[in-house]
């Protein structure tokens, strides 16, 4: 066992424990409101409140299982394609929400903004636990991932970047790298297709800002994998770098679009009054659906790659 994967093992391990809390957290509260002892969220109904909590803690349930299926033998044994969509699509979800989260934090204690009354309901050690919850998970799976992958596929991960027979151009990542360049535009306050420039904030920028430099290093790290370089370039670069980056970038284009894309479409066929979007829904409904598209022939790509024609069958270790 070499030094990353004892790196993943414990960030696997490390993660299933973070979102413990949370899990307890949310039964408590479904638990609490049925037996008259906890407060219902405010805007909710006991009904509501409980089946929103406990899909959350169906969806807790599933994290934690899935960051123990990256590290025990038994997740060796799980169809390889149902453990790495469920685990790409999370970690594609939480490797925003962790530098979110810390950034967030510091641009508040400078700004000398604590939240406010925000969710009064909650107390702060809850709050606290819920965001280690998340920050913990994001932090895990964004380490225990690639190792697992490197653990099942080794093959693919082995040699230096642009290894093997030059393929063709990697459409996916052309447009991942629009994509991102766009978000970005808008991250640094660009207004071309925004409107509603009120409805815009520091997280929104934030958010926008970092969802655009995972599509753009997600963009490149595909690149690299599909295309060859340079010796004197590829000799410096280890392959399982591309491989993680892709994997986590493709995850994030896929995982966020594919869940701003319904709301985008709700939003501007209902038209709430209590909802508005900055961007304008045409121009954000394109690259949602852009970067679905993208994230998903990236994933085709990075899992094409670990059938490596220059190299033996992949086998699978299960120490």
């Amino acid at each position: 066992m070499d030094r990353w994967d004892r790196i993943g093992r414990r960030a696997a391990y490390g993660a299933a424990f973070a979102l413990t809390p949370y899990l307890l957290i949310k039964v408590s509260w479904v638990v609490g409101s049925l037996l008259g002892v906890a407060p219902v969220g405010e805007g909710f109904d006991l009904a509501g409140w409980v089946v929103l909590n406990t899909v959350t803690i169906g969806m807790a349930g599933i994290g934690i299982a899935l960051a123990l299926a990256l590290v025990r033998p038994w997740g060796m044994r799980i169809p390889g394609r149902l453990v790495v969509f469920c685990a790409w699509t999370g970690s594609g979800f939480l490797v925003s929400v962790l530098p979110f989260a810390v950034l967030s934090t510091l641009l508040d204690s400078a700004s000398g903004d604590s939240g406010g009354d925000a969710d009064a309901a909650m107390p702060g050690w809850e709050a606290a636990l819920v965001q280690f919850g998340f920050v913990g998970m994001g932090l895990g799976l964004a380490l225990a991932l690639p190792a697992y992958l490197r653990r099942r596929w080794p093959e693919a991960f082995s040699g230096r970047v642009g290894d093997g027979t030059r393929g063709t151009v990697p459409w996916p990542s052309v447009v991942a790298a629009g994509v991102g360049l766009v978000w970005m535009y808008w991250a640094v306050g660009g207004t071309v297709g925004i409107a509603h420039p009120a409805a815009r904030d520091a997280d929104g920028y934030l958010l926008t800002g970092l969802g655009a430099l995972w599509a753009l290093a997600g963009a490149a790290a595909v690149w690299a994998v599909a295309r060859t370089l340079p010796a004197r370039v590829s000799r410096w670069f280890p392959r399982w770098l591309p491989q993680a980056l892709g994997w986590l970038g493709s995850g994030s284009l896929f995982a966020w679009s594919g869940w701003k894309l319904p709301l985008t479409l709700y939003v501007a066929s209902a038209a709430p009054p209590d909802i508005r979007l900055p961007e304008h829904p045409a121009p954000a409904v394109v690259l949602h659906l852009a970067a679905v598209t993208a994230g998903a022939g990236m994933l085709r790509i990075l899992v094409a790659s670990t059938r490596r024609p220059d190299s033996a069958p992949a086998r699978v270790i299960t120490r």
